[in-house]
């Protein structure tokens, strides 16, 4: 070859090595390589978007580690989510510091539970099996992919869960089996945990493989945030973790279609009938966020009375200025038509609702960059999914409704007595659809209340423009306040009498002496 050749090739090389560092295909071989949680910055947000990324609740560095990668202690996948101008490592390595040896040899009948419906070693909440005749429209349409094409998945599951062995038996053992009936290959299950010594931690770390070899994409990760820290904001910390739980869908938005459901779980003693008939009912109903109801003292009193609001603006039960739950069983006492729907098992629309389950659209997260977060600046202080509902509503995602026919507890004690009071999904829905024959239809209204109840604590009530405050976006630091812990008081009434006789399961009693019964409330 000639000198001028070989100079030729030469500067042809270096121009095809500048074209591949510059390329995307490089960044894309580098997620196969090595799969990452990448959060967009802010230049990656649209400066046309209603709610930017910039206005979310901001994140401090408590740490989030997403096991599963390398648990010898080898360096991990940075997941960063980006607030405003500033990005915040949320990951460190995870090793098996993360975990305790003793607590995780002793995994083995959670996990043979949650993945085999007919184990008996937990004396759970006993299901029925879905319908599935009403449930097949849920199922992917028309012939797979081949293997080496992943489709894109339009299932999240998400979940925050601390300190709750005793139900995840029966909560994740319905998801699963969920999973199982939507196809797995369609979903994502992702969880955020952290701080727990009940087993919770390891029983999340020995599910990957397990959940993962049904062809279900898992991700769990653990993250030092404790609402309930002195000096903290309590729905601040709250929105933080849910908005963990979301990472993956909103970091990797490429890889789930266009009608993407997310289905939001607390930590209740759920059936799979009830997940598939939120998701049902959100389809059906054509519906942007649909929710179950939640039930404590043995389904007397409903639970999340400080979220929910009426689309007259009020909240689902009367609470008098003197902060009394003396009339809390009295659901939509001034609101006649929502009253005999509840009563009906009827689905209705709200403002705003949660109540221990909740499927949305994935769209408003994607397209609008809404993140769940806590109250702005002169805007009335209010739990983060109602404030997540009053951002739906003003993005124009008017369709929010409660599904009565779906009702669960906070263990497998309390949801038994929930469906003994309120009945299974799949039985409500025979007596109210067959039976009756009466129709499920949802008259949608799309304009809101015009005022709506402000309620911080359980003492001080007012009513405030529907959207107050949403045209600033100014944050708030609300930990010196007085509201963080705006439920505090209704939570005392909300524990379960025990009389210091266990309720959560054999963890506590004959596989974990150290472990703690307590039963932790909404996180």
């Amino acid at each position: 070859m000639k000198g001028s050749e070989r100079i030729y090739a030469a500067l042809l090389l270096v121009c095809l090595f500048y074209i591949l560092v510059s390329s995307p295909v490089l960044k894309h071989a580098e997620f196969i390589i090595r799969p990452a949680w990448k959060a967009p910055t802010t230049g990656d947000v649209s400066e046309s978007s209603d709610l930017a990324v910039d206005e979310t609740v901001p994140v401090e560095a408590e740490s989030f580690v997403p096991f599963g990668y390398d648990m010898e202690g080898k360096a991990s996948p940075t997941f960063n989510l980006g607030f405003g101008e500033e990005k915040v490592d949320l990951v460190s390595s995870p090793t098996l510091a993360d975990v305790d040896e003793s607590r995780m040899a002793m995994t083995g009948p959670y996990i043979s539970a949650i993945m085999n419906p007919r184990d008996t070693h937990f004396d759970r909440l006993q299901c029925p099996r879905p319908l599935k005749s009403r449930y097949k429209m849920l199922r992917p349409k028309g012939s797979l992919p081949d293997k080496t094409q992943q489709p894109p998945r339009r299932y999240f599951f998400a979940l925050n869960l601390y300190q709750c062995a005793y139900v995840l038996p029966r909560l994740l053992g319905s998801v699963v089996e969920a999973m199982r009936f939507l196809g797995p290959e369609d979903c994502v299950l992702s969880i955020v945990g952290g701080r727990s010594d009940d087993g919770t931690t390891e029983i999340l770390v020995a599910l990957k493989n397990e959940v993962e070899a049904l062809n279900a994409t898992y991700y769990f990760g653990t993250s030092d945030i404790d609402p309930l820290q002195n000096g903290n904001d309590r729905v601040t910390e709250l929105a933080k973790l849910r908005n963990l739980a979301l990472g993956p869908l909103l970091t990797q938005q490429d890889s789930y279609a266009k009608d993407t459901s997310v289905i939001f779980l607390n930590d209740v003693s759920i059936c799979t009938d009830d997940i598939l008939e939120l998701i049902y009912q959100k389809q059906h109903q054509r519906a942007d966020m649909v929710c179950a109801m939640d039930w404590n003292n043995h389904g007397a009193t409903f639970y999340d009375s400080w979220i929910g609001r009426s689309m007259n603006g009020d909240l689902f039960v009367e609470i008098p200025q003197s902060g009394s739950f003396e009339f809390s069983h009295n659901l939509f006492w001034n609101d006649p038509k929502a009253r005999s729907r509840i009563d009906d098992k009827l689905p209705l629309q709200v403002f705003a609702c949660w109540n221990g389950a909740a499927v949305f659209k994935a769209e408003p997260l994607l397209l609008h960059n809404i993140r769940f977060r806590a109250a702005y600046k002169g805007e009335c202080y209010a739990g983060e999914p109602t404030l997540f509902c009053k951002d739906l509503w003003t993005l124009g995602y008017s369709r929010i409704a409660v599904i009565p026919s779906v009702n669960v507890g906070y263990n497998d004690e309390q949801s038994r007595a929930v469906k003994e009071k309120h009945g299974y999904a799949s039985g409500n829905i025979q007596q109210t659809e067959h039976d009756l024959g009466l129709s499920t239809g949802i008259e949608w209204k799309k304009s809101p209340p015009e005022l709506v109840k402000c309620q911080p604590d359980w003492t001080h009530s007012s009513w405030a423009p529907w959207d107050e405050a949403v045209g600033e976006h100014v944050p708030f630091d609300w930990s010196r306040s007085g509201y963080f812990n705006a439920k505090r008081p209704f939570d005392k009434e909300l524990e379960f009498e025990n009389d210091g006789k266990d309720e959560t399961g054999h963890w506590a009693v004959e596989t974990m002496a150290t472990a703690s019964p307590k039963l932790q409330r909404r996180k």
